[in-house]
């Protein structure tokens, strides 16, 4: 829960680099929450089947989606990518794999030019 409240904290924050931890967890915790929302959202008649999306799951997906880029970008700063390389998942199915990898990839020992390791 640290690692996600951490991320929302710096809402807005694209300089600097964040750990593989802060990022996955950042996922995880969004994973969870949307399937609880899209519970709600069913049990209350609030999804729309042809959206694929309920009011509640959208007010939410709209309220982290700053912060999800945010700290996608700075993951990409941990391993010495520019944050523009987000862009690269528009490319169909191969540009969301090169994404992923950089993603999980181990962020770069000692000091970038994004920044001191997170890890330190």
């Amino acid at each position: 829960m640290n690692w996600y409240l951490q991320v929302l904290q710096k809402y807005a924050v694209f300089s600097g680099r964040a750990r593989r931890k802060e990022y996955w967890f950042f996922v995880l915790f969004n994973i969870l929450v949307g399937l609880v929302l899209l519970l709600l959202d069913n049990l209350t008649g609030t999804y729309n089947a042809e959206l694929g999306l309920g009011l509640l799951g959208g007010i939410y997906s709209l309220a982290v989606i700053i912060p999800s880029l945010a700290v996608a970008v700075r993951r990409l700063h941990d391993t010495g990518r520019t944050g523009w390389w987000i862009l690269i998942a528009l490319i169909p199915i191969i540009g969301a794999i090169v994404l992923l990898i950089f993603l999980v990839l181990e962020g770069e020992q000692g000091e970038n030019k994004y920044g001191s390791n997170p890890k330190a």
